[in-house]
């Protein structure tokens, strides 16, 4: 299936966000059949708010990712603001020392997972690093004196409420004071780019975009500024809304400063597991990327 068509929610009840909202050239996500890393470009300039490339990964890479994945005795679980299943790291709300700690600590493991003919991670940021090079740019993992960032993470949301990841973006959590001397904050002079690598999904599972950036304001009101998760429901009445449908195997990248959120999956034995990380650019010539 194809990016729904542009969708009004119900009419306001409570204090909607407010904030930077894109036009219509600039609120859709373009899709391909095959992989463009110029048109992730796009997205990291801030010129398209998303890209999906349909199929991009094969079914039987995808299916052993997983298995691997669900297999592996290093998996861990989250409970908190975003319950899910992973392998890798996150950076939100951790010191740079923390983070980096980790992505040393689990890299082999995820290393293990990876260690496949046609690594997804390493063909984007392959074909991505292709493209930058025309342009006289880099992209490299973030890097803190000689350690750097986690490759990227291995996840499966498992929410059970309305969604199975609440509504929230990606820029708040690099406004974190603990993690002031690591170059990921740079980014936030330009776009922050997330990416997802979908390695299965059953029935639902659909990502939601809606056409907001919200300004510091709205994140103090709400108690959101160095967190951006959860924005209530009722804040994000009668803000545009594109709802993507995902399947395994397309790698669909956005501008992770949008309020997002995916929807939970139907069925008892449903899941989706996605491969993910961030990145933008942290100057004009070199992108980074992290988890």
């Amino acid at each position: 299936m194809t990016v729904s068509d542009t969708e009004k929610q119900s009419p306001v009840r409570h204090r909607k966000l407010t904030g930077w909202s894109g036009g219509a050239d600039y609120f859709i996500v373009r899709e391909y059949q095959e992989f463009d890393p110029r048109a992730v470009i796009d997205v990291l300039r801030g010129q398209v708010a998303g890209v999906i490339f349909r199929g991009m990964v094969d079914p039987g890479t995808c299916a052993a990712l997983s298995d691997r994945f669900w297999k592996s005795p290093d998996r861990a679980r989250r409970s908190s603001e975003a319950p899910s299943y992973y392998l890798g790291t996150y950076h939100y709300h951790k010191t740079t020392t923390e983070y980096l700690d980790e992505s040393e600590r689990t890299a082999a493991a995820l290393d293990r997972v990876l260690d496949v003919p046609d690594d997804p991670v390493t063909s984007v940021y392959g074909g991505l690093a292709e493209a930058l090079a025309a342009q006289g740019a880099t992209v490299r993992p973030a890097r803190h004196g000689d350690r750097q960032a986690c490759r990227a993470l291995l996840r499966s949301w498992h929410g059970d409420g309305r969604y199975a990841l609440e509504p929230h973006e990606d820029r708040a959590q690099c406004t974190e004071p603990k993690q002031a001397d690591f170059e990921i904050q740079r980014v936030l002079d330009h776009q922050i780019t997330a990416l997802n690598i979908c390695l299965e999904n059953g029935d639902g599972g659909r990502l939601l975009l809606w056409n907001i950036q919200p300004d510091d304001a709205s994140k103090r009101e709400l108690g959101l500024h160095y967190t951006g998760s959860p924005y209530p429901t009722e804040s994000l009445e009668g803000i545009e809304c594109r709802r993507l449908d995902i399947g395994a195997g397309d790698v669909y990248l956005f501008n992770g400063s949008h309020v997002h959120a995916v929807e939970p999956n139907v069925g008892r034995d449903s899941r989706r597991t996605t491969l993910a990380g961030i990145l933008g650019f942290i100057d004009d010539h070199t992108v980074v990327s992290w988890t």
